[in-house]
């Protein structure tokens, strides 16, 4: 059994938004599924397949907002989220996180999949996601699950 069926999604955070989004929809023909302002940020799902999408964030005064042009030092990577392969792979890889520590196994409801943050060896925040509505309807900020 698969636990996992992919990269679900890569956070990225972007000087400008606008651009970034107008780029990745004219070049790649990607459908931004939400776009949201908030006080603090502005952020954006374009989806690239069923269940996987990029999500860049414009964070104002960010020191990670723009690539670096050299390999290894691009530094604008935010996370990167998995996808569990279902929501009974979901639990079992949410306990096995727990398990290890990596995680308080808190889980959020987002409207269209449901997702807790881990932090793997090296201290990098990650995510794991399962979809709950394949359409991506109805995202919205995170809630709290009771699990």
């Amino acid at each position: 059994m698969n636990l996992v069926r992919g990269i679900n999604h890569i956070a990225v955070m972007t000087d400008d938004l606008d651009r970034f989004v107008t780029f990745y929809t004219e070049v790649f023909d990607i459908d931004v599924v939400f776009h949201e302002t908030t006080p603090a940020f502005r952020h954006a799902i374009l989806r690239t397949g069923d269940d996987s999408w990029i999500h860049p964030a414009e964070v104002l005064d960010s020191s990670h907002g723009s690539g670096r042009a050299a390999m290894f030092d691009r530094g604008h990577l935010d996370h990167l989220a998995l996808s569990a392969d279902s929501p009974a792979a979901f639990e079992q890889l949410r306990q096995r996180l727990i398990e290890r520590g990596a995680t308080d196994g808190r889980v959020d409801d987002l409207g269209a999949f449901h997702a807790l943050w881990f932090e793997d060896p090296d201290g990098m925040r990650g995510e794991l996601v399962v979809i709950v509505d394949p359409q991506l309807r109805g995202i919205h900020a995170p809630e709290p699950l009771d699990v």
